[in-house]
């Protein structure tokens, strides 16, 4: 209801939709997602098929160094269950030491441990990769976004919508077009509608099909098997690992709400009562016309 009032207005005030001249970085659609709003959650069932992606896509380039293996488990996460968290960390050798002999030595990884980096260092990460380390994708929802231009920042506002860099980052995935006539890609660059300049040094990471989602009894998968879909999932899990304590925070804050509304409601009774018995000692001390004797 509020999202159809608003465009009502834009459409009253002349406004229409951003708009942009050939050759620009066009602006992502916005798009509808669960944790959005003061009272979005996320949905399990998407981040978890958003770690699937990232393991059997990214993990192989991007790092998530800010993230642990417990982290999979906890509260308002993909709220993997602890043994498969345990099963899940021993799958990679982490680097630990020195032991008694001074040396660094690897071992199974453990539930506390971070997920481990693709590469030894940022040296060898660039190296792999056409002289450009691949970023960290921990906090990659938050630190991609766009501007929007007024009014439409004005609106996002009374919208409560703070998800930019989500919606970046799903166009972005599915940005990867041919480049258009007269537009010249150099070496080693990938055309992208949504990069801006258009020339990105990631090629295509996901292709229709590229990862196979859990079937639901009747042998169907979760959810289509998609670019679109990939990107949105995998969106989703990197917006959970940029905000781990999102579902917190908003339930939290509901909570601060509803006290300083109750706390509103005591003060004006003790106001009123107060102030009443100040009136009537006032009223009962009035000073008594004064008069003149003939």
């Amino acid at each position: 209801m509020m999202k159809r009032t608003l465009l009502i207005a834009a459409a009253l005030l002349g406004l229409s939709a951003p708009a942009f001249a050939a050759g620009e970085t066009p602006v992502p659609p916005q798009l509808s997602w669960t944790f959005q709003g003061p009272f979005g959650k996320f949905d399990r069932a998407q981040l978890q098929r958003g770690f699937k992606v990232y393991r059997e896509v990214c993990a192989s380039c991007h790092s998530l160094s800010y993230v642990a293996f417990r982290n999979l488990s906890q509260p308002g996460g993909p709220e993997f269950s602890e043994a498969q968290v345990r099963a899940l960390a021993a799958e990679y050798k982490v680097q630990d030491g020195p032991n008694d002999a001074g040396d660094m030595f690897e071992r199974p990884g453990r539930a506390a441990d971070r997920f481990p980096a693709p590469f030894p260092n940022e040296n060898a990460a660039a190296a792999a990769n056409g002289g450009k380390a691949p970023p960290d994708l921990s906090l990659m929802a938050k630190a991609r976004t766009y501007e929007r231009g007024f009014p439409w920042f004005i609106l996002d506002v009374f919208r409560q919508y703070s998800e930019n860099g989500a919606d970046y980052l799903v166009a972005l995935l599915n940005g990867y077009h041919e480049p258009p006539a007269g537009f010249q890609v150099p070496e080693g660059g990938h055309y992208n509608e949504y990069f801006p300049g258009h020339i990105i040094a990631m090629p295509k990471p996901i292709s229709d099909g590229q990862v196979e989602y859990p079937k639901d009894a009747n042998g169907q998968a979760q959810a289509p098997e998609t670019v679109d879909q990939y990107a949105r999932d995998i969106t989703a899990f990197l917006t959970w690992t940029a905000e781990p304590h999102l579902e917190a925070r908003k339930r939290l804050g509901f909570q601060v709400m509803l006290f300083l509304i109750a706390l509103s409601v005591l003060l004006y009774f003790t106001k009123k009562k107060i102030w009443a018995r100040v009136g009537g000692e006032v009223e009962g001390h009035a000073t008594p016309p004064m008069t003149h004797n003939p």
